[in-house]
Order: C-alpha cells, then structure tokens, then sequence
C-alpha cells in the first residue's frame, strides 16, 4: 500500500463487502498489518464503527434478562422445536409491549418472532418482492436491505434524508423515484446511521405520502425508545391506519443483547389489510422455511419485556445522552469535521469531512483507513451508508475510550490539515 493510496487498494473490496462488518473487518485488517503509518508504538485500537454496545462495561443487560434466559434454559422445558411464527406467549408479550405505544391494540396474530431485526428486514423485502418491483430506501441508510433487495431481485431507488432539515425524509423525492411498481418505503426511527429522531408531524406526513403512493411502509425501530433529545419517540404503527406499516424491531439495542438475535416482524395494520386469509397464509408459509430464535430464548420474552424496570432504560439514556454530547462537543473543535445536528436518538451520528482543509486526505475512504493505520481509531466511511465524504461515528462506547478516540482524531485531523491555513 502506498502511502497516498489507502483508499485505492481497498476501494473495490468495500464495495464488494456491503455489510457495515465487512468494511470494519478491513478497517481491522489494515491496522493489524502494520507498515506505513506506523511508528512502532501501535495504540489499543477503539472503534467508533460497531453499533454493540455490550462490548463496554458500561452497557450491560439487565438482570432481569439474564435470570429469564437461565430459567428457561434450565425448566428443562424449551428444548424442542417451537411454532414456525413463534411461541404463542412470546408473540403476545411482544404485542401488548408494542400496543402501549399506539392508539389501537395489536393481537398475537400481527407479530411474528425471528433471529434479530436483520432477519426481519430479509422477511419483509422476501414478501414484498415481485417481477418488477422496486422499493424506495433512505440514503444514507443501513446497507442490509440494499444487500436483501439484491437476493431478491427488488430493485432499490433512494430517497435522500436531509442533513440540514434533522435528516427528515424528501417526501418531495419518494413521490418522484415512486411509479406502479413501487411496493414500499422504508424508514429508519430513531435514525441509523444519523442519530435523528422523527417528530410525530413528520410521520404522519410519511403515512400520507405512502397513502397518495399506495405503499407500505417499512418501519425499522430497532433503536426504537433510544431517544433523548427534544423529540420523543413515537412508532410509525400510529399511523398505521392512514398507511399498512410493518413494524421491524429487536431486544438488541434497548436491553444491550445484539448477541441474543430475538427480533419481530409485525403487522401494524389496524385496517387488516395484512389479514386477509391469503396474505397471512404467505405469511405463515414464509416462516415456516426459517429458522428463528431458540425456543428457550423466546421462553425468556414476555418476562424481558414486562419486569425490566425503568431505571434501567434512564441509565442507558443518560449514558448515550452524555456520550452524543461529548462527541458533539469535540467534532466542532475540530476544523475539518462538522456535525449539523446534535444527535437526539440512536447510537450513532452522521459526521462531515471539508476535504478542502486536509492534504493527502482524498475521501471518506481515506481518511477511515489513515486513521486506521495511524491511529488505531475505526470509523465508519460515509460511502458505506450512502454519504460520499461523510463519517458515521457511533458513541455507545466507554465514555473514557470514547474522549482518547475524539483526541485521536483531532491530533490525525491537525497532522493532515494544509500548512498555512489560519484555522
């Protein structure tokens, strides 16, 4: 690798390797080779790339959690094979969960278990797929549906999110990318990569667009209730009677599980457009050919979901709301990044590079892998969600790794910045 081409060499590969943990392995990669940019004193490496937060000793499930897995485990009583769609108490504690936040009530019949809110994505892309069809997705955005829209032959139009709007959606664009063929759009709340939280206004003018277009709506919540700035969270399920909404989420994010895989799939379709006899059965038939959770794990749901107590979920506000601060705080000290919204949501933000400012700094790809090299600090490159020349940094870190990270980035940001530049 040559010293002003980091990106050159790995440019193919990324694009190649489409998942969010395929670029970081390579980002990996190039600090474990060494070379270069090295000077024999390698640093820890902290990544800023991953969104798993129970890599940190500050984030760790509750105990609640942990008791429900090891007494289903040991009950001797969840060893077998469970329903193809779910258990049956599994299915109804998601239902009553997600009911309290919407002005109606969804049954056990509207949700479905799968591993994790990835194979729910895969689920609703494998349903809606058709000859010809085409889905509306958000740039920047998660790079897991681009890479399920290709399995199934979906072909993806993107809608842009507007930085200096909070990253609200172009409803303006959704209504020029969407034609006949159009079967859905897909909306992430609270925003993965961009760290925004929708405001109730804004939805609803989602689920009208939608309703003009005659689509669905994809409602990928998987961060759903990590919200703590001004605008609270609120599920796309609540106007679901405007627009059919299928409602994505997961443990992972909210109770610090990622590993666990126990996600849902859920029609928020007050209308019951989704239960119509031949709609459910496809449904069904889909999950019969998967593989979900582990039945113990299914076992453990209802009790997650109904003793974890609240001040569990406050400390993990707090600790996110403290971090996004940080972060915040230390990218406008530093000249050639920028941020144009505080982060109020998720556990991620969407961060700008004036490539003006630095030399032999060519794009966001780049700057990712000399920083890799130099630093031992990964981050996302914009590219990979979407974003030429924009960084996705995610703060659900150690609060002490996460100011050594912004030092780092701020003394390889001063090492490359122009000579001459009064800034």
């Amino acid at each position: 690798m040559e010293n002003g081409g980091a990106g050159n060499n790995y440019e193919g590969e990324l694009n190649s390797k489409v998942t969010i943990k395929g670029i970081l392995s390579l980002l990996m990669e190039s600090i474990e080779g060494g070379g270069e940019y090295g000077d024999g004193k390698r640093k820890r490496v902290i990544s800023l790339g991953m969104g798993d937060p129970s890599a940190y000793s500050c984030f760790h499930p509750p105990d609640v959690a942990q008791h429900a897995v090891v007494e289903t485990l040991q009950s001797d009583m969840f060893n077998g094979y469970s329903p193809t769609v779910g258990l049956p108490q599994t299915r109804r504690a998601i239902a009553e969960y997600l009911s309290k936040d919407l002005p109606y009530k969804l049954s056990s019949d509207d949700v479905f278990v799968t591993s994790g809110c990835t194979q729910a994505i895969d689920v609703a892309l494998a349903l809606l797929a058709c000859p010809g069809a085409n889905i509306l997705l958000p740039r920047p955005g998660f790079p897991i549906y681009e890479l399920c829209a290709s399995f199934r032959h979906l072909e993806v139009r993107h809608f842009d999110l507007l930085p200096e709007r909070g990253w609200e959606v172009d409803l303006e664009g959704v209504e020029s990318l969407a034609d006949h063929n159009t079967v859905a759009m897909a909306i992430i709340n609270p925003g993965n990569p961009c760290g925004n939280v929708y405001s109730q206004h804004h939805l609803r003018k989602i689920a009208e667009t939608a309703q003009k277009l005659r689509i669905l709506v994809i409602a990928d919540e998987v961060y759903g209730h990590l919200a703590f700035g001004d605008t609270p969270f609120v599920p796309m399920g609540r106007y679901g009677s405007i627009s059919p909404v299928l409602t994505l989420g997961s443990l992972s994010k909210r109770w610090i599980v990622p590993g666990w895989r126990l996600g849902w799939f859920v029609t928020t379709d007050p209308s019951g457009m989704f239960r119509k006899p031949k709609v459910v059965e496809r449904i069904k038939k889909y999950f019969d050919i998967l593989g979900g959770p582990a039945t113990f794990m299914q076992a453990a749901v209802p009790r997650i979901l109904e003793q974890t107590e609240e001040s569990f979920f406050k400390k993990t506000i707090n600790i996110l709301k403290h971090n996004s601060d940080a972060c915040y705080s230390r990218i406008k000290d530093i000249p050639c990044l920028s941020c144009l919204q505080k982060p109020s949501g998720s556990m991620a933000m969407m961060v700008k590079i004036n490539l003006s400012l630095l030399e032999d700094i060519r794009d966001d790809i780049d700057f990712c892998f000399k920083l890799a090299r130099e630093e031992s600090v990964i981050i996302l490159p914009g590219l990979a969600v979407g974003l030429k020349d924009w960084l996705r940094i995610t703060f659900a870190v150690e609060p002490s790794s996460l100011e050594e990270a912004m030092g780092r980035i701020k003394s390889f940001c001063l090492k490359h910045t122009k000579p001459n530049l009064n800034i």
